[in-house]
């Protein structure tokens, strides 16, 4: 069985949030998690890194939007 190795190196991706496009780079690891979660929730990827964002900008630190997005990920893993 050839499984793919999780360690990859991060892939670009466009998305258009809040009316503006960015880029964002992800390991394909987290790519695949973010599908998931929003399929999950019924969403387009988009909206989920949208409201993703949101979030992370009230923080009186916000981290960079990939790293916000590996950390929601991870989080809701350990609230399941």
């Amino acid at each position: 069985m050839n499984t793919p190795s999780p360690y990859h190196p991060p892939v670009k991706r466009s998305l258009s949030i809040a009316g503006h496009k960015t880029s964002i780079s992800l390991e394909p690891l987290f790519w695949d998690m973010l599908r998931r979660a929003a399929a999950a929730e019924d969403m387009a990827i988009a909206a989920l890194v949208a409201r993703i964002d949101a979030e992370r900008i009230k923080s009186p630190t916000p981290p960079g939007l990939a790293s916000a997005i590996r950390v929601w990920l991870v989080d809701r893993i350990l609230d399941q």
